[in-house]
């Protein structure tokens, strides 16, 4: 009886550790199924990843490229303007001083050159140059009517023709080449030792003409600054910097626009008025 239990007893033992060895078993290729699993995941996820990359690099491509194209798009009409704006200013040698158009424009086709993905700032460089060209033809014919509108009578009397040349020599040497030049005591009286004419002319008194050649470098382009704050006298008188910033004082905005033009007096600017200023020489009230 002892021997039938002890067998049966280690038969049932056998049958247990199988069963356990069998349970690990399944264990063992449970979790090597999970691992397998969770790698396939992943790999699934980094493939996905990288399709997710790649189709953001292709429409970052894509809008690069179109942008790219847009802008090249609208290059042909600022190429045309410059065209034209060249052609103006060559109509306009002898008469005007273009040096102020010319950076302008040179300015506009820095940014131009440099732009690759914005259309409108082709655009708006564009404009720019059309207005450009539109302010060089006011100006020729602001001097043209200059010519015309001027007084009678010779240019000089007692300053005699070397005195007026040295005058006409300082007022051509600030850019007012072409703008009408003339003797007169009658500036303010005759207590203003030069003025300009709203109809583009300027008049000096005769003793200026012993000045040194910094005071009249100085004063010519002072005067010039007003025949140039004349063209825009509505939106000058209208803008809101310019009572701020230069209190509605057009003598202190002419001194200012000569200091722009390298020529410095008496009264001084600080540099954001001077920027400020320097468009009113291109006709621009900011």
């Amino acid at each position: 009886m002892r021997r039938v239990l002890s067998v049966a007893m280690v038969a049932t033992l056998m049958l247990a550790a199988g069963v356990v060895s069998r349970a690990v078993a399944l264990d063992e290729d449970r979790a090597a199924a999970i691992a397998e699993l969770r790698s396939l995941a992943q790999s699934t996820r980094t493939a996905e990843m990288r399709t997710d990359h790649l189709e953001g690099s292709i429409a970052i491509a894509e809008k690069d490229t179109a942008a790219r194209a847009a802008v090249l798009e609208v290059r042909p009409a600022f190429v045309v303007e410059i065209a034209a704006l060249r052609e103006a200013m060559e109509g306009a040698d002898g008469k005007i001083d273009t040096s102020a158009h010319r950076a302008a424009a040179m300015s506009a086709q820095a940014s131009v050159l440099a732009e690759r993905k914005d259309p409108a700032t082709v655009i708006a460089a564009t404009a720019t140059v059309h207005s450009l060209i539109d302010r060089v033809g006011q100006d020729v014919g602001n001097w043209e009517a200059a010519q015309y509108a001027a007084p009678s009578g010779p240019a000089w009397s007692s300053s005699g023709p070397d005195g007026f040349a040295r005058v006409r020599a300082a007022l051509d040497r600030v850019g007012g080449g072409g703008v009408g030049l003339y003797e007169s005591a009658s500036c303010a009286g005759g207590t203003a030792p030069a003025c300009a004419n709203s109809s583009g002319y300027i008049k000096y008194r005769a003793d200026i003409v012993g000045w040194s050649a910094d005071q009249l470098n100085w004063a010519m382009a002072h005067e010039l600054a007003h025949i140039y704050q004349f063209r825009v006298w509505g939106a000058l008188t209208s803008s809101d910097v310019y009572r701020s910033s230069f209190g509605g004082d057009p003598e202190f905005l002419a001194n200012c626009m000569a200091v722009v033009r390298g020529y410095p007096g008496p009264i001084g600017c600080d540099s954001e008025q001077q920027a400020w200023a320097s468009g009113i020489w291109v006709g621009a009230v900011r």
